[in-house]
This record gives C-alpha cells, sequence and structure tokens, in this order.
C-alpha cells in the first residue's frame, strides 16, 4: 500500500515538473536579438592622449574615418620633428636664448621656443618647442615649476628647526621684486609658492639645500635673501637648477645637447630615425593634463580655420568639465587639434543636441592636413545650386518680367531657400541697376565735355570769340615788351662785364 502511495506522489510531482517546464518554454521567446553590448577595450596602455580613451562620456560613435593625419608616434620624421618638443637638460653658461638658437641650428628647422627663461649659470629642465609646438609655449611659460637651491648664509643658524620654519614661512603668496640685475623692470610683483621642503642643511658651512614648487616668473635669488633677513644672518643663492617645467621633469626622458647632435648626426650618415625619434617627443605630451573633447574626422579641418566646436561634431567628451575651462581638441588618431575654451558642461554636452561645445584659443594642427568637409550638407549645397543658377540668364528673365518655370519647380521642394535666394538675386539686381546708372551719367558728362569741345560744324558763341580776340590782342603787345627788357638786361650785363675787365687791367698795370 506504501509503495502504491509512493508511486502515485511521484507521478504528479512528475507531471507538475513537466507543466513547469511547458510554462518555462512558453514563457522564454526564442529569437536572436541585436545587442548593443560591445567588449571593453583596455585602453590604460594606449598613448598620450588615447591613454583611458574607454572612459569617456560617448555622444555618439557614428562617423565616418577618414585616411588623413597619422598617430602622433608613427609621423612621418619630417612631420614628426615639426610637431615635436626637446625635454632639454640646459647646461649652465650659455642663456636659455643661445640653446634655443643652437637646437634650431641642429635640427634645420625654421622655428624653435622654450618653457620659460633661465638665467645662463642655472640648469635643468627646458622644454623647447619646435616649429608648430611653439604655438604652446604661452601655455608652458604660464606652468608651474619646481627648483632644488643651493643658499649660503653669511653666518652660523645653529639650529636646523629654525631654517626650516623660516622655509615654511615664506610659503604662500610672498611680495617680490626683481634682483639688481635682471632684464625685466623692477617692479613690486606678488608670486605663489605653493610648497617649500629642507632637503639638507650643514652648519658648517652655512649651506641650505631645500626644494621648492612656485608660480612661473618667481625669483628664487630673491627668496635666497629674504630667508637671510627672515633668519638674521644674511644669505644669497649659490647654486640652482630647475626639476620641473609644468607636466615635464628630470625622469621624463630629459636629454642633453650631446644626445641631440648625436640623433641628428646618425640620421645623417646612417639614416637611422631611431635615436631622433627617442630624443625629440610628440607635441601632445604636453596635452596631457588637460580635459579631452574628441573630434569627428570631417570637423578638424574646419577648426584648423577658425571655426568653433559645434555639437554635430562631438564624438566623446570628458568627465566633470566646466564652463570657462581650458580644454584640447583632439582627433580619434589621438592628434591634438587646437586649445579651446569649453562653453558648455558635460551635463549640456551629453543632454544637448545643438550649440557650441568650445571655442578656439589655440590652433596647433596644421590648415589642410584633413580635408575640407563644410558645405556639403543639402542646404548649402542648394545654395551652391541657386548661386549658380542666378547667373546671366536668371538674371535677364528677372529683368524681362519672365518667370523661369523650372527654377521655381525646384523651389518648391526648398522653402526655406527662397528667402535667401531671392535677397541674393535683388543684391545683385540693385548693384547692377547702380553701375549702369553710374555708367549712364558717365557717358553724359563725357558727351558734354565733346560737345564743348567740338568747334568743327558748330557755332562758336559771341562770348567766346570776344575773348579770345582780347587773348591774342595782349599777346601781342606782351611780347614786344618782353624782347625790349631781355636787350636792355643784356646790355647792362656787357657794361658791367667791361668796367670789371677795365678795372683788372688798372690793377695790374699799377
Amino acid at each position: 500500500m506504501a509503495d502504491v502511495q509512493l508511486s502515485h506522489s511521484e507521478k504528479t510531482k512528475k507531471k507538475k515538473s513537466k507543466s513547469k517546464e511547458e510554462d518555462d518554454n512558453d514563457a522564454v521567446d526564442f529569437l536572436i536579438k541585436p545587442q548593443s553590448y560591445t567588449p571593453a577595450i583596455d585602453t590604460s596602455q594606449w598613448p598620450i592622449l588615447l591613454k583611458n580613451y574607454d572612459k569617456l562620456n560617448v555622444r555618439t560613435g557614428h562617423y565616418t574615418p577618414l585616411p588623413s593625419g597619422y598617430s602622433p608616434l608613427k609621423r612621418p620624421l619630417a612631420e614628426y620633428i615639426k610637431y615635436g618638443i626637446l625635454n632639454l637638460d640646459k647646461p649652465a653658461n650659455p642663456s636659455s636664448h643661445e640653446v634655443v638658437a643652437w637646437i634650431k641650428r641642429i635640427l634645420r628647422v625654421e622655428k624653435t621656443g622654450h618653457s620659460g627663461t633661465l638665467d645662463p649659470k642655472v640648469t635643468g629642465n627646458l622644454i623647447v618647442c619646435i616649429d608648430r609646438a611653439t604655438r604652446l609655449v604661452k601655455s608652458q611659460q604660464g606652468a608651474g615649476k619646481e627648483y632644488v637651491c643651493v643658499a649660503r648664509l653669511h653666518s652660523k643658524v645653529p639650529e636646523v628647526a629654525k631654517v626650516a620654519r623660516a622655509l615654511e614661512t615664506l610659503t604662500g603668496a610672498v611680495f617680490q621684486r626683481p634682483p639688481l640685475i635682471s632684464a625685466v623692470k623692477r617692479q613690486l610683483r606678488i608670486r605663489t609658492i605653493y610648497e617649500s621642503k629642507l632637503l639638507e642643511y650643514d652648519a658648517d658651512r652655512h649651506l641650505v639645500v631645500f626644494w621648492i614648487s612656485c608660480e612661473a616668473g618667481t625669483y628664487v635669488r630673491t627668496l635666497c635673501v629674504h630667508l637671510g633677513l627672515l633668519l638674521g644672518v644674511g644669505a644669497h643663492m649659490q647654486e640652482l637648477r630647475r626639476v620641473r617645467s609644468g607636466i615635464l621633469g628630470e625622469k621624463d626622458n630629459m636629454v642633453t645637447m650631446h644626445d641631440v647632435l648625436d640623433g641628428q648626426w646618425v640620421y645623417d650618415n646612417y639614416r637611422d630615425e631611431s635615436y631622433l625619434r627617442r630624443v625629440i617627443m610628440p607635441l601632445e605630451v604636453l596635452l596631457t593634463s588637460y580635459k579631452r573633447l574628441v573630434v569627428k574626422d570631417s570637423a578638424v579641418n574646419a577648426i584648423c580655420y577658425g571655426a568653433k566646436l559645434m555639437i554635430p561634431g562631438l564624438l566623446r567628451f570628458e568627465n566633470d568639465i566646466e564652463v570657462g575651462e581650458e580644454v584640447v581638441l583632439m582627433t580619434t588618431k589621438g592628434e591634438a587639434i587646437a586649445l579651446g575654451i569649453a562653453e558648455m558642461t558635460t551635463a549640456v554636452m551629453a543632454t544637448c543636441d545643438h550649440g557650441t561645445v568650445a571655442k578656439i584659443k589655440r590652433v596647433v594642427m596644421d590648415r589642410d592636413t584633413y580635408p575640407r568637409k563644410w558645405g556639403l550638407g543639402p542646404r548649402a549645397s542648394m545654395k551652391k545650386k541657386l548661386i549658380q543658377l542666378s547667373g546671366r540668364g536668371m538674371l535677364f528673365c528677372l529683368l524681362e518680367g519672365i518667370l523661369w518655370l523650372p527654377v521655381l519647380q525646384q523651389l518648391q521642394s526648398h522653402s526655406l531657400l527662397v528667402v535667401d535666394m531671392w535677397r541674393v538675386l535683388l543684391l545683385r539686381l540693385i548693384r547692377r541697376k547702380r553701375r549702369n546708372i553710374r555708367i549712364r551719367k558717365m557717358m553724359e558728362r563725357r558727351g558734354r565735355k565733346r560737345k564743348l569741345d567740338a568747334v568743327d560744324g558748330s557755332p562758336v558763341p559771341d562770348a567766346v570769340v570776344k575773348k579770345a580776340k582780347v587773348d591774342a590782342a595782349e599777346n601781342v603787345e606782351v611780347e614786344p615788351e618782353k624782347k625790349e627788357k631781355k636787350k636792355k638786361k643784356k646790355e647792362s650785363a656787357d657794361e658791367a662785364l667791361a668796367s670789371d675787365g677795365e678795372k683788372s687791367k688798372k690793377d695790374k698795370r699799377r
């Protein structure tokens, strides 16, 4: 009996499980649906501006890639040098301008610039920009700097803590006047010192070694004098080295003048680019700290010609962009197009479908690196057609009062452009009428002149004849008078010469 009950319960369980499976099968829709999911690419190791590209916000993924342009690290050597920078270790004694001039001569380029002047005796980091990269010089000159300085105290200070405290007091906003021997006007100015650290203090030799991070244009020589005043013993700067300028420091591929010279020599003699490519870096390295806006290839050349970046030309954008913030506009290949000033926040870029994203501050890329793609839309192309149609034939038809039916039929489907077309035509008509009026007036003036000048076959007025007769009579009377005056002058001159000759003879006899 128990076995029968078990078998019955098993049957009921099986029936329930079958019914559940059938219900599940009915619920599942056996269709292959399109998926928008794409596997994430790890872009953490991608070069320069393309680093962490997958973390940028996507506005649209639809665009037509163009074959123009190059990836920054794969440019041909001539282009690579043209868009290159050097993180140079400036030697002591030559000035910054001399060093930059030598680099220009070694690399045989048109232009070079540097990120901020170093005094002749100062060594260390000097960013040298080549050709197109010189457009970034201003932004680099304003970037923060870091120095390691050796200062000599004029007498002994036994406590190290006192020196450290004095250095701490010299942080923040500081009043400075340029040193006595300086290339600028000695005006009082405010400079910010962000941070300072005491690295070493030698009480026996009265030497202080410290590191500071400061604003561009800070005079470390003046800072050493102030340190001496705070300690009450006096001090002056012994030695100075710049260890960082903006984004590039001593450990970021710093090269010497010898490296640059050797790289160029190896290329000239062995056609080996590798050494020169290792020495020079792409200018995009300087822009990695800026927030990025990725631009469609079709909008690149318009930006190079100075156009603003509009929403339809935007592909990707970074988080936390604020209005008025400086951003870098880049291509999908990782090339820097320009520096711009954002006119939208990140939230607005994500939600808006029209408007200006950023206005251009400084264009970096050469014009026509990418092809022109503006004026190819339906509205612009129709305008061009209408301007072509509004040639002599159409103007003639309009002037004669004939309606050009084929053109009007074309315009019915483009009602928005009718106003623009008629404006163009009316302007041309007005100009033509004004020109015709000018020509007519000019012809009338010329005709009047000809009538006055023409004597043949036209009766001369009495007043003109009388005037001519009077002039002729006066001329007849005046001519003999002039002749007589000339004769008298000649005679008087001859007499004077004769008298002078007689006097000279008499003098000789005496």
